[in-house]
């Protein structure tokens, strides 16, 4: 964790460090010799602007945070005892009109500013500059122990009579040292003594050396006699109990510091956790790539024995062309190893660094001090939390470049092909896999996706679907793509889906089979593709209207061909007793006449009186009964009966309307100007149906 101990400055061992707003820390000498005038670091037009106000003149609404891109958004004048004066708090000024003069009112009680060396952030301070930040405690603590931890230090025992022995230990509850003879005598493992925490004596020593400086620091600037117990949620800063209800915190959040301090610890702790499993499986996949570096000479080895074998057996012209295939064998290898190393490099060095904040967070968990574990520890949850979403990304958790050498030589060809001669792939490809989280279904549409194995060449994958009712399988995709959507299925199905790969070596094996479920019921709309130019779609595509006084018709999105299927459509206007009509037809359907005037379509024309059947301009079954503003046709298609039945105002209407229906059917409507309706689908079919037990 040496990096995380070193200044960013000056690269050295911190000295005195400091903490800034941002959670970053420098030395203090670094933090002074990096401090300017606050107008240095203001862009231009800020500057302008504060000299302006500076001579009375009223700064424009048009001067906004946006000018400040640098600067830490986090609150409009920061009210925390380190003189750190930052632009935004949430909830309070933001999006106010006045935003720009309340920052720059505030600018002008800034002498110095800081723009931090990590992330570039600005920083305004007092006229105290950067002795007004705070102390690191812990960061000052933890470096005071990895400097000392090499150094000896002779403790004498403070229970020895006659001669002082050196201790070898220290009651971190008693605060006494001892040594081997009265641990034993004075302070043994069992009793009263049992749960006391006995520590090297080094660490004894700095461990009293903190209690005595930290009980000092436990004291509220502004009420020497107070202690700091509570802990400032909007400040983030330790306060007492006068600061909180009296004082500038008094309408701030405010928690007990312990409970504060070991909520932060655990949450701490947690990301810890995530992050060390993170960083176990990188050391394990670093091991791995290590040993497949190792593998790639004695697989070259051996592939060179094959190409040499090869290359000997073929007359005179083909010892040129071997020596350049034995050099791009050659070339590869380097390749496979230099991209093998560097992966190891690269993911050796994020480990390095994350390990490095392992220990480094390890250490500041070690902090018994809460106000000074407080300070430090939302930075540290902040890059710890960062590290972990980053780690799988970074690590790279996949070979760049595969060890085997795939690849092989054909020596079949006649002595006038031998310079063409070249390498090609040896093995076919490994089996594909299917990638369930990606695999979904919509209404009557089926979603695969798969991935290839790894280190698999694949020229092309072909994706197999069954019948839906367990039949055979048949091939509904051939190509390079990895996701296919197969639309048309029948709903309330359960399909099987599978793939294999293929080269010019051979096809694989089929994947795993992934099962599928279509809906149960459908849920559709007016499809705009399949509607006639004339009629006009809205409300998302389920409400329609025509701009002739002929009869155009509108198709629905979905077609049917299995299964019970209900849907309804409401007229919201209807004027002058036209005769609008419902029901289904085929895809090709003639879009220009009322709908059931041709051999496609199947429908009920209804007026405000009564309504008839028609199919290839036949009409039948008349019935009385009509439609008005408001009323509601349903329509049910039974594929499982193979018949089509009527339902006005939910009172089912006239006999069965058609049967002996096969194929595949789309849901339909013609209309004129006249008439206006809007589509309801995704409907259970009426209990009365006698269908319910197939739906």
């Amino acid at each position: 964790m040496e990096d995380e101990l070193r200044c960013p400055v000056c690269c050295r061992f911190f000295t005195k460090p400091v903490l800034m707003p941002c959670a970053h820390s420098l030395c203090v000498a670094c933090a002074l010799s990096c401090q300017e005038p606050a107008q240095n670091l203001l862009p231009q037009s800020m500057s302008s602007a504060c000299s302006e106000s500076d001579s009375g003149t009223v700064i424009s609404d048009h001067l906004s945070l946006m000018d400040f891109p640098d600067i830490d958004k986090l609150s409009i004048v920061s009210e925390t005892d380190s003189g750190v004066v930052c632009n935004s708090r949430p909830s309070s000024y933001v999006g106010t009109p006045s935003v720009a003069n309340i920052f720059l009112q505030s600018l002008q009680s800034c002498s110095y500013g800081i723009k931090c060396t990590v992330c570039e952030r600005l920083v305004f301070l007092d006229e105290n500059g950067a002795l007004s930040l705070p102390t690191n405690r812990v960061l000052e603590a933890i470096v005071h122990k990895y400097q000392n931890q090499s150094k000896k230090v002779d403790i004498k025992c403070e229970r020895c009579l006659a001669d002082h022995r050196t201790a070898t230990a220290m009651c971190e509850q008693c605060e006494v040292f001892y040594c081997d003879i009265c641990r034993d005598q004075c302070h043994p493992s069992e009793g009263m003594y049992a749960k006391h925490n006995l520590v090297d004596p080094t660490q004894g020593e700095m461990i009293l050396k903190f209690k005595r400086r930290n009980s000092r620091d436990h004291k509220c600037a502004e009420h020497p006699s107070e202690s700091l117990g509570m802990y400032c949620l909007s400040c983030r800063l330790p306060v007492c109990c006068s600061c909180a209800k009296d004082g500038r915190h008094m309408t701030h959040e405010v928690q007990p510091m312990p409970a504060m301090c070991k909520k932060q610890k655990s949450e701490l702790s947690q990301n810890l956790q995530a992050l060390s499993e993170k960083a176990k499986s990188g050391t394990e996949f670093i091991q791995r790539l290590k040993k497949m570096a190792d593998s790639v000479s004695g697989n070259c080895a051996e592939f060179e024995k094959t190409v040499v074998a090869q290359c000997d057996a073929l007359i005179e012209v083909i010892k040129q062309r071997k020596a350049e295939l034995l050099e791009n064998v050659a070339e590869e290898k380097a390749l496979k190893v230099r991209t093998l190393k560097e992966q190891v490099s690269d993911c050796t060095s994020l480990l390095q660094r994350t390990t490095g904040l392992l220990q480094f967070c390890i250490e500041v968990l070690k902090e018994s001090d809460a106000s000074s574990f407080l300070q430090v520890s939302p930075g540290l949850i902040s890059r710890v939390v960062t590290a972990d979403a980053n780690f799988n990304k970074e690590m790279e958790l996949a070979p760049r470049v595969s060890p085997e050498f795939e690849l092989t030589l054909d020596n079949t060809p006649a002595i006038h092909a031998i310079q063409n001669m070249s390498f090609f792939q040896m093995k076919a490809p490994g089996s594909p896999v299917i990638i369930p989280e990606e695999c979904s279904c919509e209404n009557n549409s089926v979603t695969i996706a798969w991935a290839p194995q790894m280190g698999s060449v694949v020229e092309a994958y072909t994706l197999e679907l069954d019948d839906g009712n367990g039949g055979d399988f048949r091939v509904v995709y051939v190509g390079r793509e990895m996701i296919c959507t197969v639309d048309g299925l029948h709903f309330n199905s359960i399909y099987n889906a599978r793939v294999k790969a293929h080269n010019h070596a051979g096809e694989s094996d089929y994947s795993d089979i992934i099962s599928l479920q279509t809906a149960e019921v459908a849920w559709f709309t007016f499809d705009p593709s399949m509607t006639h130019p004339d009629v006009l779609l809205s409300n998302n595509n389920t409400t329609i209207t025509c701009s002739t006084f002929d009869h155009r018709v509108a198709l629905g999105s979905v077609g049917f061909s299995k299964g019970v299927h209900y849907w309804e459509v409401t007229f919201d206007r209807y004027d002058n007793h036209t005769d609008p009509s419902v029901g289904i037809c085929r895809f090709d359907v003639d879009k220009s006449v009322i709908l059931g005037k041709d051999e496609r379509a199947w429908s009920m024309y209804i007026d405000e009186k009564r309504s008839w059947f028609m199919h290839m301009d036949e009409h039948t079954n008349r019935t009385d009964g009509g439609i008005r503003c408001g009323s509601t046709v349903g329509v049910l298609l039974d594929l499982t009966q193979h018949t089509l039945s009527y339902y006005v105002d939910d009172v089912p209407h006239g006999p069965i309307a058609f049967t002996n229906l096969h194929g595949v059917f789309f849901p339909a409507v013609s209309i004129n100007r006249d008439v206006q309706v809007t589509l309801r689908s995704g409907l259970v079919p009426p209990v009365d149906s006698g269908s319910e037990a197939e739906y």
